[in-house]
């Protein structure tokens, strides 16, 4: 694999350029150290097909997903607004993703801020570019034979009715495809949405990425592929506390892409 070269908004506004697309790391992409394995398969995934893309770099902000979720939206549109700032400076058009939290509110509640953006998830951008025939990954040996099922995130599934990219992303692998019981808008959610990743959890009798891991059991899977890095951190705990870490590997769709097109 070439080194990767990321440049940011600033650089290339400096050179008189402009990127096609806006990659929005987030938060999790950015600090956290799993997380940030799954920014760099999305990077590698689109220098590999040659696509024009920037960073903001230290000018990106959160985007007021939690604060809102959490009910402090003073906090959110004060966020909402200096990224709006930032991103209208640079004449943004499209965004891509790799976060369904981020995706959802750039998306649906960016534009009644003055925040109007063409904002694809990175799922979506990888099912384009395998239609496109950029991404070849029916050689690869890598997860030849394997079962793998696919966790809906709730802001990609339920929340943006995308469904079907992540699985036709899966789809062109050599593969065994099983769905959970609980899936598309019947799925069950990790535990993370709504906020609830930063607080303690609540009496109950069971943690739900337990019971969400144990549904991957039943099903018998050997990856879990995940799309947002909020579940891919609850998927990686049920796994750990179930004691299944040998038997049970949680993926996101971009790792699984880029290895799959040996990147």
């Amino acid at each position: 694999m070439n080194e990767l070269h990321i440049p940011t908004m600033a650089q290339m506004a400096a050179e008189g350029k402009a990127p096609e697309i806006l990659f929005w790391v987030g938060c999790a992409g950015s600090f956290d150290e799993r997380a940030q394995k799954i920014t760099r398969s999305i990077c590698k995934i689109l220098q590999h097909v040659g696509l024009s893309y920037a960073v903001l770099g230290t000018e990106e902000s959160c985007t007021g997903d939690p604060a809102k979720r959490a009910g402090n939206e003073f906090l959110f549109q004060m966020q909402a607004l200096t990224n709006i700032e930032v991103l209208n400076a640079y004449a943004v058009k499209k965004i891509v993703t790799g976060c369904p939290h981020c995706f959802n509110t750039l998306k649906n509640e960016y534009p009644q801020l003055g925040g109007n953006y063409e904002v694809i998830h990175h799922t979506e951008l990888i099912q384009q570019l395998i239609d496109e025939g950029k991404l070849k990954t029916e050689d690869n040996e890598s997860f030849k034979g394997k079962r793998i099922t696919y966790h809906d995130a709730c802001y990609l599934g339920r929340g943006n009715n995308v469904y079907e990219a992540p699985r036709n992303a899966l789809q062109v692998l050599d593969a065994e495809l099983v769905e959970m019981k609980r899936c598309r808008s019947n799925g069950l959610c990790c535990g993370a949405g709504g906020a609830q990743m930063f607080k303690e959890a609540e009496p109950g009798k069971k943690e739900i990425n337990i019971e969400r891991i144990e549904d991957a059991i039943e099903a018998k899977a050997q990856i879990v592929a995940s799309a947002c890095p909020f579940c891919m951190t609850m998927l990686r705990d049920g796994v750990k506390i179930k004691e299944k870490e040998q038997e049970i590997q949680v993926l996101d769709i971009a790792e699984i892409t880029a290895r799959a097109n040996g990147l």
